[in-house]
């Protein structure tokens, strides 16, 4: 995941984002505790992504890089598009 492309989303899509990567590095912490990884280096991108978030949302706070402005976020367009599916 490129710097870049964090910064165009909104606030709301990479608190998401941070989300779902932290659960996903959850499981697969409880999974090397148990047995082996596939892919023992997917923790560390992991860890760095995460990081990555955290840099571009405290750039936002602080003031130094403005996040992305928009009235409507990738996450409510995929909503609408499910919505007009069924």
């Amino acid at each position: 995941m490129r710097v870049e492309e964090l910064r165009e989303l909104t606030r709301e899509e990479l608190e998401h984002k941070r989300r779902d990567l932290g659960e996903e590095r959850f499981n697969l912490n409880m999974r090397k505790s148990f047995k082996g990884l596939d892919n023992p280096l997917r923790l560390r991108h992991l860890r760095r992504d995460i990081a990555r978030i955290n840099t571009v949302l405290r750039e936002d706070e602080r003031g130094v890089r403005p996040l992305a402005k928009s009235k409507t976020s990738i996450l409510d367009q995929a909503d609408s598009a499910e919505s007009k599916k069924k």
